[in-house]
């Protein structure tokens, strides 16, 4: 195991792990200063939140307390665009993901898994497994969701006890409070711990997309498809303006540090779904190591290879998808894939209309079970008026 690799509590010394840029890729249109309609992001109102008084180390700095807003309900939210790709040549509002997708409509028989089945009793002491898919600033969505398998009380504070409690990345952009999030999730981490518990998290692209605009800026990097830069790919990828004047040392340094790939109870998790991890390693500590020290050399260039490798998706979907599940895990272990990043909508070819006339959204129930059942989705689509999926594993088959 890797020093700190595990280990993403109050308490904990800081881990050198430098600035990450993971998933999107930038067309060559991006390579221009980016319109003012890629840069909106209402500023949050919502009050700081008082320091828990328990930290989970006598001593130990306890993170930055989340924002807890009241409910309210969720403004509407238009069908973004993607994750904008390297090489395609399509105007701004394109939705890449969409061309090569087989078009299941509504009312048709493709089904998504949503009950859990009982667990094992678990080893040591710990308790059930739960995970989260993309969360994308969408703060008062993840409150109601974690209310709702009661691992949170009304206040949003912890109140599960000894239970485990995986994020599969991407808590910034597209959503009005991604630092309101990542607060809450390093309060929750210090809570957990102290319970008995643990919330942990793992790196998604947009995490890295953003450590990448704060570290790189405008610096040019060679995208493969001509130059351009992690702050043009950030806005055009949905960067909010306000998560960036929020951002803190704090949130840096617990972003840096996050792992790529954990296996819990014989399930992968990952953010991404894409072999591009086996690129970085022949184990999952390999690879955790190997994406340190490439963040920790804070060489542009190869933080952007990087993040264009693991911008990679839909490696499980389509004819070959459950062998590349099957090379996953010979690899790395487990017995199913868990990841999030490519949006259930757009795995069942639900993408809605790029103009918003669908006003109901795609139908997500839970998360997706595909590749011969070796593989689920947990990117609700919650951009897209989707659904912020929080869920116990294991699943059924």
């Amino acid at each position: 195991m890797v020093e700190g690799s595990m280990t993403q509590g109050a308490g904990q010394e800081p881990v050198v792990r430098t600035a990450t840029l993971r998933d999107f890729r930038v067309p060559p249109y991006a390579q221009t200063p980016v319109p003012p309609q890629a840069q909106v992001a209402p500023p949050s109102s919502v009050p700081p939140r008082a320091p828990d008084p328990n930290p989970s180390a006598p001593g130990a700095p306890v993170p930055p307390a989340a924002s807890v807003p009241p409910r309210a309900p969720a403004p509407d939210r238009p069908p973004h665009p993607g994750n904008a790709v390297v090489g395609d040549e399509q105007p701004e509002g394109y939705t890449p993901t969409e061309r090569d997708l087989p078009v299941i409509r509504r009312g048709d028989t493709v089904q998504v898994q949503t009950v859990a089945e009982p667990a094992p009793a678990p080893e040591d002491g710990l308790g059930p497994l739960f995970v989260v898919g993309d969360v994308h600033g969408y703060l008062d969505e993840l409150l109601a969701a974690l209310g709702e398998q009661g691992l949170i009380d009304a206040e949003g504070n912890w109140a599960a006890g000894n239970a485990r409690l995986w994020f599969l990345g991407d808590f910034t952009d597209r959503g009005p409070d991604g630092i309101g999030v990542i607060d809450l999730v390093m309060r929750l981490s210090a809570e957990a711990a102290a319970a008995g518990g643990y919330c942990k998290a793992l790196m998604g692209n947009h995490e890295l997309l953003l450590l990448g605009a704060k570290r790189f800026a405008d610096t040019p990097v060679n995208s493969g498809a001509g130059t351009a830069t992690f702050q043009a790919a950030w806005l055009l990828n949905g960067g909010q303006k306000t998560d960036m004047e929020r951002l803190q040392d704090v949130h840096l340094q617990w972003m840096s540090r996050l792992d790529a790939v954990v296996e819990e109870d014989g399930h992968l998790l990952m953010h991404s779904d894409t072999t591009a991890y086996l690129d970085y390693g022949s184990t999952i500590e390999d690879v955790n190591d190997t994406i340190t020290a490439i963040l920790t050399r804070n060489d542009a260039d190869e933080c952007w290879d990087l993040f264009r490798k693991l911008t990679k998706r839909f490696a499980f979907r389509d004819e070959g998808g459950a062998d590349a599940v099957r090379e996953l895990m010979a690899t790395y272990g487990g017995q199913r894939v868990v990841h999030g990043h490519s949006p259930i909508p757009y795995l069942l070819g639900e993408v809605g209309t790029e103009d918003g006339e669908d006003a109901s959204g795609p139908v997500i129930n839970g998360p997706h079970v595909y590749a011969d059942g070796l593989a689920i989705a947990m990117d609700g689509g919650v951009t897209m008026a989707g659904k912020l999926l929080v869920v116990q594993l294991p699943l059924h088959a």
